[in-house]
């Protein structure tokens, strides 16, 4: 293949001095090498056109045999070493000790067009880190993560990417519910990319065992290759370095925000130290707005990752880092007042956010109430966000009576907006009608904008449940279907109407729709 592969991370860092694939604590090393379990019969199901050119791969390449071998671990390529990355993390807020690459298997560094890349399969096998699993993926959760990583990517919200998805033609073992029930499932492998797949839990592990130089040694790496820009590592680099990782965090989560993406299992160890959302397990968009929705059953009871509770679960990711980098800087105040900067910088862009979401560009010292105004009312019956938003564009000047009749198709229960809540929602239309007054822009270029912020598709649970339903049956047509679909969420796409809609009444409670385990 003619790719230019390269292996900054393992020839820069230091590695595990045992090579044998045990189970294991891994002490003062950045990563094991390991090999790939090779797959029976593997075969590629669907590629990522956009990240094939991306990476520098031929057409020759893609339609060749080995290929697929390489994005399966079938075989390695010449001069390169898988590994497995060493971190720790916070679970669920609390620490948890030695995590790591348990079934994420890095490949190699592709650099094309001056940018580098890292591959990685997820669903490739055991490494030293895959405690009592078994270091696979199944169908299920790997299309899943395919489609959802390439979604965000054209929502224009920072995340890995996918380039490949391919069935191992092994069987895999697992209980999705959780509940006693294991059944065989299809195995299947995803190569994502990403310029890096470092986390926070990779700098938490060094600081939790004290060794310090191992600490150093990563954090200068990390300056080095993807913050160069801060230049030679120092006390004040190190500073500057825990602010861009929050800034890019907060940027991060307030696009989640703005789409209604709930990641689901913010631990710390799925926190990427780029601001890239990473580790797409029990995630889902809200279908009714819901600040206190999770879709992760092992959060079912706390709800410790609703969608209203990530942006402060950001900031207590970001002080564990702070945590972790203290050795390096010794002092507390800088560190305080970048995190103090976090909830400011939230308070600024959530509502910059929010207001670009209502068509909104001068400022008015009311916005943010008429927008806790609509919080409250979204919040009164079940209202599809994504729908809502969307056909707010549509809302023109001086008719403010005709907002109820725009938005109807948002209601899940439509019955339900009557009386009071009726009222409710016609006195916010002539608030938001009033405030449109103050906008220079006109009706059509205002939804325009708005259509530019606000998706009229995203991956619903259910979407990605037809696609796996199908895929099981060995039908990829849907799977396809929705790939295209997305690579164009703010488009109309008229061709694919059927597809903006409410989520289906049977889709409520059904498995893989609502709620999802760590293992989806």
């Amino acid at each position: 293949m003619e790719i230019n592969t390269k292996n900054i991370f393992t020839e820069a860092l230091p590695s595990d001095s045992k090579m044998e694939n045990s189970r294991r604590q891994v002490t003062h090393a950045c990563f094991s090498y390991v090999t790939p379990k090779k797959p029976s019969n593997p075969k590629l199901i669907h590629v990522s056109d956009d990240m094939i050119k991306t990476l520098g791969f031929s057409d020759k390449d893609v339609s060749a045999q080995k290929f697929t071998e390489i994005l399966t671990g079938a075989t390695t390529l010449k001069n390169t070493k898988p590994y497995a990355m060493c971190y720790g993390g916070h679970q669920f807020g609390h620490w948890a000790g030695q995590l790591g690459d348990g079934r994420a298997i890095n490949l190699f560094e592709v650099v094309h067009n001056e940018k580098v890349w890292t591959v990685q399969l997820k669903g490739a096998g055991e490494t030293p880190y895959s405690r009592n699993a078994d270091g696979l993926a199944v169908l299920r959760s790997s299309i899943r993560e395919y489609l959802c990583s390439e979604a965000m990517y054209h929502l224009g919200v920072p995340t890995t990417r996918a380039l490949s998805l391919a069935l191992t033609g092994d069987q895999v073992l697992r209980d999705m519910l959780y509940d006693g029930h294991p059944e065989y499932e299809k195995g299947a492998i995803v190569a994502r990319v990403s310029p890096s797949f470092l986390r926070f839990g990779s700098y938490e592990i060094f600081a939790a065992r004290q060794d310090h130089s191992t600490l150093k040694t990563l954090v200068d790496y990390t300056i080095a290759h993807h913050f160069s820009h801060l230049g030679k590592p120092s006390k004040e680099n190190y500073i500057q370095f825990f602010s861009e990782v929050t800034e890019r965090t907060l940027k991060m989560i307030v696009h989640w925000q703005r789409v209604g993406f709930v990641h689901g299992v913010m631990n710390t160890d799925n926190m990427s130290i780029l601001g890239l959302t990473i580790d797409y397990g029990p995630y889902g968009w809200l279908e009714g707005f819901d600040f206190g929705w999770t879709p992760n059953t092992t959060d079912k009871e706390h709800k410790r990752y609703r969608y209203g509770n990530q942006p402060q679960i950001g900031l207590w990711n970001l002080y564990q880092l702070a945590n972790a980098l203290y050795p390096l800087i010794e002092e507390t105040e800088p560190l305080e007042q970048i995190l103090e900067g976090y909830k400011t910088g939230f308070e600024e862009q959530s509502l910059a956010m929010m207001k670009s979401k209502l068509g909104l560009h001068n400022k008015h010292t009311a916005d943010q109430r008429l927008i806790q105004d609509l919080e409250k009312v979204l919040l009164a019956t079940e209202t599809d966000m994504t729908l809502f938003f969307r056909n707010l564009g549509h809302f023109k000047k001086r008719n403010a009576k005709t907002g109820l009749e725009i938005v109807k198709v948002a209601f899940y229960v439509p019955n339900e907006v009557s009386g009071q809540i009726a009222q409710e929602w016609r006195d916010w239309f002539k608030r938001y009608d009033d405030r449109l007054q103050n906008e220079s822009l006109t009706d059509k270029q205002r939804q325009s904008k708005m259509n530019q912020v606000n998706p009229k598709f995203v991956l619903r649970n259910y979407m990605a449940q037809l696609a796996i339903d199908d895929a099981e049956q060995g039908n990829y047509d849907l799977l396809n279907e929705l790939f295209q679909l997305l690579k164009r969420p703010y488009s109309e796409q008229p061709k694919y109407e059927k597809w903006f809609k409410k989520r289906p009444d049977w889709a409520r409670h059904k498995v893989g729709c609502s709620m999802l385990s760590c293992s989806s």
